[in-house]
Parts: C-alpha cells; structure tokens; sequence
C-alpha cells in the first residue's frame, strides 16, 4: 500500500534496504562489547557550552501515564481530518491507554502494542507539546534519548516499526504539507533487526530533491549489545553555526550519517527548516517499511514487547563550539577480504552518505576531496600479507579534476600502504572497481581512507573496498 503524496511516510526501497541492512548486520555480529549503563540511568548533564531547554527522565509511580504539560497523545488512526493509518499504512490504533503508555517505576516510559482476541493491534504514540525545537541563530540543536527497542526477533517481530523521531510544526493543523516541511528521524527500526535506520524527508514527494518516499538515510547497527537487547543513545544534532548548515545523526556518540544543506536546493532546505519542530515516540504495527522486509504483523507476532525509553532531551549551543563529545566507537572485527561497506565507517571527516542509483549497491559514501577521509577499525589480514586493495568508486568530477584514494593503517598521518589515482568515470553514479597494489600487510590494523588532491574540488564517492593477497 502507498501512502498519500504529502504525508509523513519514513519509508525505504525494498531492494537497497534489504542488501544495506545485511552487511551492516554481519559487522554487528563482530562488535566488541561496549560499556553497559543501567536501565534507568539519569541524562547526562548538558557539557560545556550547552544548556538543556527540555528534559524528561520518566520518573513517576507504576503504571501512571506521561505528564501531560511536556506530552500529548496522538489517538486513533490518523490526524483528525489527515491521511488514514497515519499514511503509512500501519494497522494499529493509537490508545491513551496505559496498557499501551506508561511509566514503570523505574524511571522508564514504555510504550507496548497489544493485541486483543479479535486481532486487533493497539499501541501508542506521543508528542511533545512544544514544537518550537530548532536551533538559535548560529547555534546548534541536540535532540537524544537513551533506548530499547522492543526485545523481539525474528518472526515474532514481524510488523513491529519503533521509531524516535521529529516533524515540522507547520504539519500541525494542515496534516497534508509532508515532506515539504521537513522529517527527521532519529532512529527507526522494523522487524526486530539489529539496525538502525536514521533519516531526514524534505522536498517533494514522489522523487523530488530528497529522494522521496525514501528520503536522505544513513543507517548503523548497535554494537555489544544489540538495539533489541540493550539500551543505546540515539541523537540528531541540528547546525546553523557553519556557513553549510548540517543534520548529524548519531549512535552511541558515532556520527553515522550527516545531510547538509547543501545537497539540496536553497528552498527545499528553507522550507524544512525555517520552524521549529515537534518530538514523537511511537511503535507502528505494519505498513510500508515492514512491507519492505516482509511484512506484518501476522499470526505469528508476540505482542507485549514495549520500545523503552530512559529519558529524552534537547540540548542547544549558541555557538558552534563545545560538546558533546563523541564517544569512541568499539573496534571492530572486520575481514579484510570481504567487501567492506564504505558507509559503516567508524568515524570520519568530511564524510557524507548517499544511497546508490545502481542495483545492489547499496549505500556510498559521497563528496570526497582533499583532506576528507574515513576510519574502520579492526580490520584483520591474517598471517598471509594481503598485497591488494580495490575499490568500487565512481566520479563526476569536471575536467582536470582528480585525485588519490588512499589506504593508511592505524593513523590518518602514517605513511600510505598504496593507493591509486582517480578522475571523472562519467559520473557519480558510473561505478568502477579500481585495483591498486599495497605493501605486504598481516595482523590486525585500523584502517584509514585518505583522500588527496592538489584541488578543492570533490573528485570520488566510494560503495565499497576489500583487500587481496
């Protein structure tokens, strides 16, 4: 089922979704264990240079519901005179009910989807009062919480669809101006799959300069624990404090995935942020993202799996200096050779991601210039010296313009194992697998992409890497 043009959808292409989510969730299996917080750890304190403009830590007697000054409930099954089953096609309704929202007692929120005898699915969704969350005049925005998604897997996940995440405040009241004015998700998942989805919808729909119905998306998994079995943060920091504005999405302190405003059109970006926006938390059954890993929920589906939320707060910065400081991203374990998906970097500079036009490629990182560059940690050659490196990369860079893609282990200023030359392939989306040959390397190394050019211009996007003996 399609939703109507001009509603919220949060929706991604079965063919690039499916191929993204499984490597990402090969490198989650190799994750190494990260620290464990307790359920109902209190937020941080706001760092330096930032002050907290709304907190709720969830802590209230069992069984009551949310307060009612910081948080509205969305009922039913769409937005009094919007699009039905929210435009999504979700089968759920949503209730005020605290079989479907309320706080534990232990400084949680849970929000748990039933279903009744006949069939039918119930579940909840809530609001934030405010919608006039958005960054000052040359500041920035934090927006974070601290997570479980619901702990089911396989099929009795089937049509489970939580979700973190922000609309425009202009949506309220007219219901029909989606993506015009603007979507940021912080964080969905579909399926009991350990991944992260993140997102930001603007522009038109279909297609449009934001790729609509499936947006502009980056996704992570959760490493250690997975997002079902443990909690994790959960985060979009909003920039106006550079010359290029930004949307940095982040797990756990790792910047995954960044939009900036000038991947889009002057208005489009005016149109999306020029408001403030609204918070929701919710847990859909069905509709079009778990269409997109097969469907429900079905017979099979367990209700009762509650998405668990420790505290959410915003955060603002008046200026473009402070924190919050990213926390390490754990190692990781990663096989030299196979294909290493360009986009599951540890961490990165300059970086931005972009899904591909081209079957089965999935996700690329895109925009690389001189100086940008991306980490992997954990990359393990074995005994028996790997001597090649190849790259699937493609350019639209203009005449003249071309640079180096290079490999540097355990430091971005070592001295680079091997490398090869770059120049327009007929275009960002004209992909070429590049050989190169390297020194000898064995054991386990952190692995850098640097790129080099003796021009500003951006010269490669790169889908994936791997090395050879």
């Amino acid at each position: 089922m399609s939703a109507p043009s001009g509603t919220p959808g949060r929706r991604r292409p079965l063919r690039r979704a499916l191929i993204a989510v499984f490597s990402t969730l090969s490198l989650a299996a190799a994750a190494a264990t990260a620290v464990t917080l307790p359920a109902n750890a209190s937020a941080p304190p706001p760092p330096s240079g930032w002050s907290q403009v709304f907190l709720d830590d969830f802590n209230g007697a069992a069984g009551s519901g949310v307060n009612t000054s910081d948080w509205r409930y969305t009922t039913g099954t769409g937005y009094p005179g919007g699009p039905a089953n929210f435009g999504t096609g979700e089968v759920e309704t949503m209730t005020s009910s605290t079989n479907n929202v309320s706080l534990d007692g232990a400084g949680n929120l849970r929000i748990t989807p039933r279903r009744d005898a006949a069939g039918n699915w119930t579940s909840g969704r809530i609001e934030t009062n405010r919608a006039d969350f958005q960054p000052p005049a040359g500041g920035r925005l934090r927006v974070e919480s601290r997570i479980q998604m619901p702990n089911v897997t396989g099929a009795a996940a089937k049509g489970y669809w939580p979700a973190f995440w922000m609309l425009g405040a202009p949506y309220r009241g007219n219901w029909w101006n989606w993506p015009g004015v603007g979507e940021l998700d912080i964080l969905e998942n579909v399926q009991g799959i350990n991944n992260e989805w993140a997102t930001m919808h603007c522009g038109t729909s279909p297609g449009g300069p934001c790729n609509e119905k499936s947006g502009i998306g980056g996704q992570r998994a959760c490493a250690g624990t997975t997002c079902q079995a443990g909690f994790h943060t959960y985060a979009v920091e909003w920039d106006r404090s550079t010359s290029v504005q930004e949307m940095r999405f982040y797990l756990d302190g790792v910047n995954f995935h960044t939009v900036r405003q000038s991947q889009v059109d002057a208005t489009t970006w005016a149109n999306a942020t020029n408001h403030g926006y609204f918070i929701i938390l919710n847990v859909a059954m069905g509709g079009e993202f778990p269409a997109a890993f097969g469907g429900g929920p079905d017979g099979g589906t367990v209700p009762g799996h509650p998405l668990v939320v420790d505290y959410v707060q915003v955060l603002q910065s008046t200026s473009g200096g402070g924190g919050p400081t990213p926390t390490p991203p754990p190692s990781g374990n990663r096989d030299a050779y196979s294909a290493v998906q360009a986009e599951s970097y540890d961490d990165q500079g300059g970086v931005s991601t972009e899904s591909t036009t081209d079957t089965g490629g999935g996700q690329d990182i895109s925009a690389l210039g001189n100086g940008d560059w991306a980490l992997y940690k954990g990359v393990d050659f074995g005994s028996s010296a790997a001597r090649q490196f190849r790259g699937r990369v493609a350019s639209g860079a203009a005449g003249g313009v071309s640079g180096l893609v290079e490999v540097r282990l355990d430091s971005r200023t070592s001295a680079p194992v091997g490398s090869f030359a770059l120049g327009n392939t007929g275009g960002w989306q004209s992909w070429q697998t590049v050989p190169a040959n390297i020194s000898g390397v064995t054991g386990t190394h952190d692995v850098y992409l640097t790129f080099s050019s003796g021009q500003p211009a951006d010269f490669v996007n790169v889908n994936w890497f791997d090395f050879g003996h």
